[in-house]
């Protein structure tokens, strides 16, 4: 696969990215190197809120024009907005590239900005932040986010009320300004797509303007809380650890140490808490990895009663692995991690993701190298994470009343 790879920087600064395939169907993405760690705490939020907005029309194509050039031509469209990165993408038969290419380019080139607009999509998100605080799950992961760091990183993504409210269409076009210029945005395409005519299309539809992404400061901590609500019958907890940063060779031991402990139905922890002991249906494990932050979790859907037992579980098998985890086990977890790499390589829509990831850290091509990464990771390296685990977490618990 890597000798279909291609990438090249223009003299504007955008990059282009291609991963070359023969199946007639192209997943395309214009990303801006841009999210929630660039926005101070009074405009989080505004990242997010662009992004809805540019599906809001152009001014050759409104809504459902920018909608239907995509899906009446069997495409897919979205878009989504992380910590560090914004994109908008489409999935397409190949033969209609040269039309996703101009509805998207046109998106990002020249939204409208419509007032009528904003303050309609302002409503939209102030339900999703609705829908993030009632939901659990989703309530827990951000309230662990919050437990490991401060400033604009303990906000969610999608703002608050407050600095939703205070972000008027001025601010949105200063900020759109600013980010969405070439030298911050990435083309990439995984299918059956010719590298040169992307390179073509993106020199002939883009200017040389400069722009400059901010970046704002937070400290990592740790904390551990529980919050009670009403309404709900099962606790919801998660426990989580500071990681390497994405570029750093250790990010891979802490991959296989998450793995480890709750990657699936063989995870040591799944094997603890759920079928040892029958203390919960959900075990898993996560992973938060960028070049400015990063953590590991484990969410745990349980009994309040149990709570205490399962952080106590938790933390023992940390424990145990910083001491007992011999070559055997971290090969086959290598195996498992190796075979979901390519496993995951089979959509191109989901390759299209991690190729930007890839880039957003450094250089997409660093993909290929993950196998000889994983490889790479000693038993030391793992243990010494495990061990660390125990002077390092934050933990939250969201339970019934």
């Amino acid at each position: 696969m890597k000798s279909n790879f291609y990438r090249k920087v223009l003299k504007n600064g955008m990059t282009i990215i291609l991963e070359k395939r023969n199946l007639p169907v192209v997943s395309i993405a214009f990303a801006v190197r841009n999210g929630g760690v660039n926005e101070k705490e009074e405009e989080k939020g505004i990242s997010h809120f662009i992004e809805h907005l540019l599906y809001k029309g152009t001014p050759t194509r409104n809504p459902k024009k920018i909608a239907d050039e995509i899906e009446k031509r069997g495409g897919e469209l979205n878009g989504f907005t992380s910590e560090e990165i914004t994109a908008y993408w489409c999935k397409i038969p190949s033969k209609h590239i040269k039309s996703a290419l101009d509805v998207l380019s046109d998106m990002i080139k020249n939204p409208l900005f419509d007032e009528k607009e904003i303050e309609k999509e302002r409503l939209v998100i102030f339900e999703e932040i609705k829908m993030y605080h009632d939901t659990p799950r989703l309530h827990v992961f951000d309230e662990i986010q919050k437990s490991l760091y401060d400033k604009t990183m303990s906000i969610n993504l999608a703002g608050t009320f407050e600095t939703m409210n205070s972000i008027n269409r001025e601010k949105i076009i200063k900020k759109f300004k600013q980010v969405y210029t070439p030298n911050n945005l990435i083309l990439c395409v995984v299918g059956d797509a010719d590298f040169n005519s992307l390179v073509d299309f993106a020199e002939k539809n883009f200017d040389n303007k400069k722009g400059n992404v901010p970046f704002n400061k937070f400290n990592m901590k740790n904390d551990s809380k529980i919050e009670f609500r009403s309404g709900i019958d099962q606790a919801n907890l998660v426990f989580a650890y500071h990681s390497p940063l994405a570029g750093n060779d250790k990010s891979y031991a802490s991959l296989v140490l998450n793995t480890l402990m709750a990657g699936g139905m063989s995870s040591r922890l799944f094997s603890e808490i759920r079928e040892k002991r029958n203390l919960a249906y959900a075990v898993k494990g996560e992973r938060s990895i960028n070049k400015t932050f990063s953590y590991s979790l484990i969410y745990v859907g349980t009994m309040k009663e149990n709570i205490n037992k399962v952080k106590e579980l938790i933390l023992q098998e940390f424990e145990k692995v910083s001491t007992t985890l011999n070559e055997k086990e971290l090969d086959e977890i290598k195996e498992q991690l190796i075979g979901n790499h390519y496993i995951s390589m089979e959509d191109s829509q989901t390759q299209m993701v991690s190729l930007l990831i890839d880039e957003i850290h450094g250089n997409a091509k660093s993909f290929y190298d993950f196998e000889k990464k994983i490889s790479g990771v000693t038993l030391n390296d793992v243990k010494k994470l495990a061990s660390n685990v125990k002077n390092d977490y934050s933990f939250f618990a969201l339970v019934p009343k």
